[in-house]
């Protein structure tokens, strides 16, 4: 894989090439493999290498951004002289601040950045996937279902040089299993990864999967109506997630976010807390942004009352200017920000949800739950009003009835109409929250939730 001191070469060499007045490189990409099933068989097996050097160049208050994957010496200078033709075009940006130096981008003690590397993912072979699928095949023929998925391993970098003396880099590894079991008439699915592949088990998902697809056989049709949901982790992560993009000075400074006018007022449940974490042990990800500066750990929600949004360099120094400054509650660089140059600013993109004191599992909200809605995932999700959150999507892959305390069989899917601030606001119960991933959104840390007055609008037909 790219070194830094590779890249740093590359570097040296592109800045001899310049003449702007200041240029900023990133370095992207890694070792990506995947072995893909379906049917019970294995179908495909791909594996990919490739690196990719970014440079903005930047003129005044001018900069544009070019791309190349080649590093001699003729490629390189066609990237710098692209970067440099385009920027120069440009209309000025008032807001463009010089780049970062090592010291205006921040340290983060060492202490606080996990190891996200491991040899033993980085050395996955196919071999090794096709081992992991087979267990997953064995599963789905034991219980006479069919299976797909796949299995991918992937070794990646992120790495940022500017002229101004900065310098990062970060790699990491990951491990990840998605696999879907389908019966007749019902269906089945986990999804799990992991920086570190021996956190991995795909016969434990293959066998929940599996669970899932058996005890959902045969759904009963349910009228659709408000209703008590337990949502797992994967459908809590799906719906939330929606809502992260708001957690923006520019969306606050574009009229775009939710969260406008809504700053330190109480909008979710007192057991509502939400961080923005990188150095969680459980999150991954570069410790810095797309300019290079230090990802903060930054308290987004606190018991229901929005406390603050995230900021780019750019961004916090047009916030303090605006007339929204004395509304938004501390105004900063928070190290957020997307590679310039964007027209979204910034996200908060390593959310994590505090643990409640009364924690359940999902079996003590299902045996405390009178009549509700088991929800394993979510898909298709779509916004359909923003200032209210609400958003509009469908259940699969097992949906259980529950009553009297017990899952009495699968249900028809549904399609639902709920708000993320009523929801959030109605939230009984929580789980320990944990790494989860769905398909809808960005991996995050979150508790499964046991939610009243979840709107479910129609039955579907499966």
């Amino acid at each position: 894989m790219l070194t830094q001191e590779q890249a740093g070469d590359i570097f040296d060499r592109i800045k001899k090439l310049s003449s702007a007045d200041e240029v900023e490189v990133l370095f992207s990409g890694g070792r990506f493999a995947l072995t893909r099933f379906a049917n019970n068989t294995i179908h495909q097996n791909v594996a990919e290498e490739n690196y990719v050097v970014s440079v903005r160049s930047a003129f005044g208050g001018r900069t544009a951004r070019a791309f190349t994957n080649k590093f001699d010496e003729e490629s390189l200078r066609q990237v710098v002289c692209s970067a440099e033709s385009l920027a120069k075009v440009q209309h000025s940006d008032a807001d463009l601040l010089p780049m970062p130096d090592g010291r205006s981008a921040g340290e983060a003690p060492v202490s606080t950045q996990p190891s996200r590397y491991f040899q033993q993912t980085a050395d996955i072979t196919p071999e090794l996937r096709a081992e992991g699928v087979k267990k997953i095949v064995d599963v789905a023929d034991r219980h006479k279902l069919t299976t797909a998925g796949v299995y991918s391993s992937a070794e990646a970098l992120d790495g940022i040089f500017n002229s101004r003396g900065l310098s990062r880099w970060h790699t990491q590894t990951s491990a990840e299993v998605s696999i879907t079991m389908l019966a007749g008439d019902s269906s089945g699915w986990q999804k799990a990864n992991s920086t570190d592949v021996g956190n991995l088990d795909p016969l434990a998902l293959a066998e929940v999967a599996a669970r899932k697809a058996v005890d959902s056989a045969r759904p009963r049709e349910i009228p659709a109506g408000k209703c008590t949901v337990i949502l797992e982790p994967a459908a809590v992560l799906d719906i939330v997630g929606f809502m992260f993009w708001d957690y923006s000075g520019m969306a606050i400074l574009d009229q775009r976010s939710f969260l406008t006018g809504r700053i330190a007022t109480k909008l979710f449940g007192d057991n509502i807390t939400i961080w923005d974490d990188v150095a969680h042990p459980l999150q991954t990800g570069s410790p810095f942004d797309g300019e290079g500066v230090q990802r903060q750990r930054v308290a987004l929600v606190e018991n229901g009352i929005v406390k603050r949004v995230v900021y780019a360099r750019a961004t916090a120094e047009r916030m303090k200017r605006s007339e929204y400054k004395d509304k938004v509650g501390s105004i900063a660089a928070t190290g957020h920000g997307f590679a310039l140059p964007n027209e979204m600013g910034e996200m908060p993109l390593n959310i994590v949800f505090a643990p409640v004191s009364d924690l359940q599992s999902v079996e003590q909200m299902i045996a405390s739950t009178e009549r509700g809605v088991l929800v394993t995932r979510l898909w298709y999700i779509r916004e359909v009003e923003p200032f209210e959150k609400m958003l509009t999507g469908m259940t699969r892959d097992g949906t259980f009835l529950v009553e009297n305390g017990r899952v009495q069989g699968g249900v028809r899917n549904f399609r639902f109409n709920e708000s993320l601030i009523h929801m959030l606001s109605n939230v009984e119960a929580m789980s320990v929250p944990v790494r989860s991933c769905g398909e809808e959104s960005f991996d995050m840390v979150v508790p499964a939730m046991k939610v009243r007055e979840f709107n479910f609008t129609e039955v579907t037909k499966f």
